[in-house]
């Protein structure tokens, strides 16, 4: 579908191997929602700004070739990890020439491009930068032997450019939701929330099927197998109001193969979701929908002119993508 009809509902963010876990027969359901923090793997830019000189406003990195949404790897050989690494080269280069190594569309490109000068006596490149995203999404899964998780659905990505966001290391935490903004036809709703400052899992692969990494400690739960995922009555198991995580009633509409995934479109019927929520809100992807007694997928997107209506992905897509050997129910 077209991306002006439909909004993400993860957080905005090279992908590194997990241990598999083989095999497993059933999953704990997940519904639970989770603060996510995602460090990258260099620093984004995400936009440009003029620099004010003593001789009028100027733009560096602009003029030097940069774009939205290059990473940016290295400044004359020396990694860049964080927005600090490339404040403190630009300022050791001063009025010197520097080559930075940025990845474009999965490629290396060399730039050449020397600071400016502000009238605040900085040396500045004239960039608006990211070198993290954090934000709320919700648990699909958790494999009980391993502690292996999966969640949102679908890839984190920058928010300026659209694209995945190469992951160095992140984090999830436990998060309480405290309001809903509900969904309108035009303007998606969202959940409210805030995000303990402790730890509880590491997020260690970020791709198109969702992201996914270890819980530090696996807890009891509801143990189901996965399913294919099939039109006809399911449901969706989402955190609405603290730290509860309840059932609501969907209809699976259609579903379809695109690029290799199994994904469904999805229409909410339950009363409760609809008058609480307006149908589907951003911080609702990876919510898991379980139907005949398996877990079958997660919501991945809200149709933005319909917010009861939705997008899903099929639960072996993600467990395929986390390294994880299935056997249907």
């Amino acid at each position: 579908m077209k991306k002006r009809i439909t909004a993400a509902l993860g957080v905005l963010l090279a992908l590194t191997m997990l241990p598999c876990a083989a095999w497993a027969e059933e999953l704990l359901v997940g519904g639970q929602a989770v603060g996510i923090e995602i460090c990258a793997d260099g620093v984004i830019v995400s936009g440009f700004c003029e620099v004010q000189t003593a001789d009028g406003p100027v733009s560096p990195a602009q003029d030097a070739g940069f774009a939205v949404g290059d990473l940016i790897v290295s400044v004359d050989g020396a990694p860049i990890r964080s927005a600090e690494d490339l404040i403190a080269a630009a300022a050791a280069i001063g009025g010197g020439e520097a080559e930075v190594e940025v990845r474009r569309g999965g490629a290396a490109q060399r730039l050449r491009v020397r600071p400016a000068l502000s009238e605040t006596k900085q040396w500045l490149l004239g960039l608006w930068l990211r070198d993290g995203v954090s934000g709320i999404g919700t648990i699909t899964f958790v494999e009980p032997r391993s502690g292996l998780f999966g969640a949102l659905g679908h890839s984190v990505n920058d928010e300026s450019s659209g694209r995945s966001v190469p992951l160095r290391e992140g984090w999830i935490s436990a998060a309480e939701i405290v309001s809903v903004s509900p969904g309108v036809p035009g303007t998606p709703g969202e959940l409210c929330g805030g995000a303990s400052a402790e730890r509880i899992g590491s997020v260690e692969k970020n791709t198109p099927a969702g992201i996914f990494g270890h819980l530090g400690a696996v807890q009891g739960g509801r143990l189901l197998r996965p399913g294919e995922i099939k039109t006809g009555r399911a449901s969706i198991v989402s955190t609405l109001a603290g730290h509860e995580a309840r059932e609501y009633d969907v209809e699976i509409d259609r579903v379809y193969s695109e690029g290799g995934q199994t994904h469904a479109l999805l229409t909410v019927t339950d009363a409760a979701l609809s008058s609480g929520a307006g149908g589907i809100v951003q911080g609702m992807s990876g919510s898991p929908i379980l139907q005949d007694g398996s877990i079958v997928g997660a919501v991945t997107h809200v149709f933005v002119n319909d917010p009861r209506r939705g997008f899903a992905i099929g639960i072996y897509d993600m467990l395929d993508a986390a390294g994880i050997t299935a056997q249907a129910a």
